[in-house]
């Protein structure tokens, strides 16, 4: 089988899985994962392949949907990549991808690294930033049912993987403890420039945010 149907039918098979899928962690998002990594992948020198079906899989069976079991993705990623006899060296690099893709707190210490790697996570924290981030963060928000805003809940900047895990902290304070973080956790050229732009939109967000708040604007 080609790279071109096995990309077919990676795509089929994550539209299918996400059907039912949180706005944020949906198809559509998975799509942007995608153009984002391939806009990225231009300036690097990097096994295209690996860099397509680790953006597709990346979020197959994320652990926040999943009693935060963190090896649900892994598995079904794996299962489906070997149905399709995708060769075992890039199955691997898949996996490793996604097992060390996360933001996790921000204290987590990756485990692998590749550039392969380093374009999917930037790929995917730019989807977490800017206006499209600002959208996911308050829908998600709505989905656990979690507070806009509480002056008196200050945002926990040194959280561990766990404690990120099990916040329940206003949408707001997920800015601080995450948003506002990944434009100086990006990895590539190409992923620090378009951060620096979605970075700025959010902040003027967030002073806007303040101001109607306050009652002052």
């Amino acid at each position: 089988m080609n790279n071109s149907d096995i990309i077919s039918k990676t795509i089929t098979f994550v539209k299918e899985q996400l059907n039912n899928a949180e706005g944020g962690h949906d198809w559509f998002h998975i799509e942007r994962v995608y153009k984002n990594a391939l806009l990225i992948a231009k300036e690097e020198v990097c096994n295209l392949q690996i860099v397509q079906l680790s953006a597709l899989l990346h979020d197959i069976a994320d652990s926040k949907f999943h009693d935060g079991d963190e090896s649900v993705g892994p598995k079904v990623a794996r299962r489906f990549l070997e149905s399709q006899n995708v060769a075992g060296e890039i199955i691997d690099a898949v996996i490793n991808i996604i097992e060390n893709i996360s933001f996790k707190g921000g204290n987590f210490e990756k485990k692998f690294s590749s550039i392969e790697l380093d374009i999917v996570q930037d790929a995917d924290r730019l989807d977490a930033i800017g206006a499209i981030g600002i959208a996911r963060a308050f829908n998600y928000g709505g989905f656990k049912n979690r507070a806009l805003y509480d002056p008196k809940i200050a945002p926990n900047l040194n959280m561990s993987a766990e404690e990120y895990k099990r916040s329940q902290a206003p949408t707001i304070n997920h800015f601080y403890e995450k948003l506002l973080l990944l434009k100086d956790k990006m990895n590539t050229p190409t992923g620090k420039n378009i951060a620096k732009e979605r970075h700025h939109f959010m902040e003027k967000f967030l002073s806007q945010f303040y101001a109607e708040w306050e009652g002052v604007k």
